[in-house]
């Protein structure tokens, strides 16, 4: 079937054709009534498309997580089939790769990845596995805003149609292939986990946490990895720490992050560390920040960049220079902990017994 706009699909009329793939298009539409709420509808073309509708909107029914493109409405026996979702104002994440070859900045990355990791845990531990993650399925909602000033919250996961349960059998993985004869798997074989690729294991928790270790390679470069490389051997404001965690997402089925969730606090981790080019520049005040001489600034209030940061963040996450005048850092091996830490998550020492303040 041919869409078109003005179409009537359920409540809505189709006003846009926001993408097409080998399986559906996607449109946007608005309420017949209600002109200002508008959505985003996938429309099959294809007997395989309306299998993989349905089993999105199955999957994703359940998945009510902020970085998770909520599903609102399925109906795969409705002519057209549908489905609707909530409209996403913003580009995907290979939009914006694409428009830095050179890497995108620090803190976009780590907001991008902290909120990808956020909702892959989400999806996870709810049992299901999306499969098919690659920068075309991940959207921002910047809402006209610049890059520079995307949120996690901005991260929306999506395209969950070859997305399947956790406890997939080898057999699901045999039939998830045969069925994907396009470019949704076989096109785009650098996201797929090579144990999963080569039909050794079945996908799991860590053939996802695989996509991310490629896409975040993407974002701190421009390019996907090859072989042995590292990001911060073509960028020098990418510590060792950081590096560290790419390893460890694009690493071998087995030594690979056992969940999003150790990922997610390996990253947080990495970010306290600042790159040596931050670490060279000099922790000045803002002139235009308003702070009597002699008193303290406000506590998760970068002076730099005059933005909110996490409450216990050593580093702002917007330029990356230090928030606080003084940083705790563990004397064993001059990791940056949080300030509720008991232990340090680099060495494992005791941090009431190995600590010293660090001036920043």
């Amino acid at each position: 079937m041919r869409y078109e706009p003005h179409l009537r699909i359920s409540e809505y009329l189709l006003e846009e054709q926001l993408g097409r793939g080998a399986h559906g298009e996607v449109w946007r539409a608005r309420h017949h009534i209600w002109s200002d709420q508008r959505v985003a509808i996938k429309l099959p073309v294809s007997p395989d498309a309306l299998r993989f509708l349905h089993r999105e909107g199955a999957l994703v029914h359940g998945l009510l997580h902020p970085n998770i493109i909520r599903v609102l409405g399925l109906d795969p026996y409705a002519s057209p089939p549908y489905l609707v979702m909530e409209l996403i104002d913003g580009p995907s994440l290979r939009t914006i790769i694409e428009q830095h070859p050179r890497g995108m900045p620090l803190g976009a990355t780590f907001a991008v990845l902290t909120g990808l990791l956020d909702g892959l845990h989400a999806a996870h531990d709810a049992g299901v596995i999306h499969r098919d993650l690659k920068p075309g399925n991940i959207l921002l909602h910047l809402a006209g805003r610049s890059i520079t000033a995307v949120t996690p919250a901005d991260v929306r996961i999506g395209d969950f149609g070859f997305g399947g349960p956790a406890a997939a059998a080898a057999d699901w993985v045999e039939q998830s292939a045969s069925l994907a004869r396009d470019d949704r798997i076989l096109g785009t074989p650098a996201y797929l986990a090579p144990e999963v690729r080569d039909r050794r294991l079945p996908a799991d928790e860590r053939s996802d946490l695989f996509a991310v270790g490629v896409m975040m390679f993407e974002l701190l470069t421009g390019s996907r990895p090859v072989g042995a490389e590292l990001p911060g051997t073509l960028r020098p404001d990418v510590t060792s720490a950081v590096d560290s965690v790419f390893q460890r997402l694009y690493a071998r089925h087995e030594r690979r992050f056992a969940s999003a969730s150790d990922a997610l606090r390996a990253l947080r981790s990495a970010m306290l560390r600042p790159s040596p080019a931050v670490m060279a520049q000099p922790v000045e005040a803002r002139r235009d920040f308003a702070v009597p001489p002699g008193s303290r600034p406000p506590s998760g209030w970068c002076l730099h960049c005059r933005r909110a940061t996490p409450a216990g963040d050593s580093f702002c996450t917007r330029c990356g220079r230090p928030v606080h005048t003084a940083l705790r850092t563990c004397s064993g091996c001059g990791a940056f902990p949080d300030p509720s830490d008991r232990y340090c998550i680099r060495c494992g020492g005791r941090l009431s017994d190995r600590t010293e303040g660090r001036s920043a």
